[in-house]
């Protein structure tokens, strides 16, 4: 990087006294502001510093000579535009033109600082002539040119041309998704139909146990339990030839059914009651007790936390309300992560969820 004392033209002379000269850095020299190569021990990192800067001093030799790239940035925009090609017979009008093409920004609200090694070393007004060519300003390949946005109205202000957060989103409504046909939620209702047992998580946890033993088959590796070869060296389950075959899913129902029935929820007494949740200590009230055809057997408690710390607004996954509740202070438990009595009243509480499977 260099600096030249033709820059005075440019700059008064007082400026110009506090002004340091720079010249020519070699990266591998530098000592305190890098890494020296000797302290690199890495032949994988030295080899990658080496391809990094191979070409650095001679990436512009191929461009011509009176040509210059430069990198453009603004003062209300994240984005920068690297290596912009300029000729250095460009005038300055050209310049803010192309500014006015990339940031929206007037030319008549453009004030410009020129930056070479994160030093400011020259400002122009919009008020400069716009005759002045580039190659008056003295500027060099790498060089930044920085737009200050004077528009108090200015369309870039406030992120409005970058924050996808003040784009407004559409939201499709549980109600419209439940309607619709080829969804995930469609496919498990039609599995639910054929089988009332059904679980689409069951359903990925089998999924996921075939498609390790086919893996296994590939190689003639022995198969997971539950999973043998078929007579064609295929990976197939084993089915009970005495009884009617059933899928994992139904066996984890079944067990759920009787782990979870009546007598898991005796100790709550009637909906309206105190209770406390766990995992997490959560508190609330006992809005729901019963069956839910649509989640795994067995019993179920639906809460109305008194904190958002829920998973649900009171419905199931595939949209059927049980109870009422905003988003996020409802769910589903079971019995035996619920205690209930008046000594649970509310409280503020901001513990870390552990994710459960007894909980939807």
């Amino acid at each position: 990087l260099t600096y030249n004392d033709s820059r005075s033209s440019l700059i008064d002379s007082t400026s110009l006294k506090s002004t340091p000269q720079f010249e020519s850095i070699n990266i591998n020299t530098m000592s305190t502001t890098s890494i020296a190569a000797s302290d690199i021990k890495n032949k994988d990192m030295l080899a990658l510093k080496a391809y990094i800067l191979a070409k650095d001093e001679t990436q512009y030799d191929c461009l011509p000579s009176d040509m210059i790239l430069l990198d453009l940035t603004h003062s209300n925009l994240k984005q920068q535009h690297v290596e912009i090609r300029f000729y250095k017979s460009d005038t300055l009008e050209t310049l803010r033109q192309r500014i006015h093409q990339k940031s929206g920004t007037g030319q008549a609200f453009q004030h410009l600082q020129i930056i070479s090694a994160g030093i400011v070393i020259l400002e122009i007004p919009p008020t400069a002539a716009e005759t002045l060519t580039l190659g008056y300003f003295s500027l060099e390949h790498g060089m930044r040119i920085h737009c200050i946005d004077l528009d108090p109205h200015s369309g870039s202000s406030h992120g409005q041309y970058e924050n996808v957060a003040l784009v407004k989103k559409y939201r499709m409504s549980d109600e419209d998704y439940a309607k619709r046909k080829g969804t995930l939620r469609d496919w498990e209702r039609q599995q639910k139909e054929k089988n009332s047992h059904f679980s689409l998580r069951q359903h990925a946890k089998d999924h996921a146990l075939m498609v390790e033993a086919r893996r296994q088959a590939k190689f003639g590796l022995e198969l997971p339990k539950g999973f043998e070869y078929d007579e064609n060296g295929k990976a197939v389950r084993v089915e009970d030839d005495h009884t009617q075959p059933k899928n994992a899913a139904t066996d984890a129902a079944d067990a759920a059914a009787i782990e979870f029935g009546p007598d898991s929820v005796d100790h709550v007494t009637d909906a309206g009651v105190r209770c406390e949740v766990q995992p997490g200590g959560r508190r609330g009230v006992v809005a729901f007790l019963g069956e839910i055809p649509e989640l795994v057997a067995g019993h179920w408690v639906g809460v109305k936390f008194d904190e958002p710390v829920g998973k649900t607004n009171g419905t199931t996954p595939n949209g059927v309300r049980y109870f009422e509740a905003e988003p996020g202070y409802g769910g589903f438990v079971r019995g035996k992560n619920l205690v209930v009595g008046e000594e649970y009243a509310e409280r503020d509480i901001f513990d870390e969820l552990d994710d459960s499977e007894d909980e939807l």
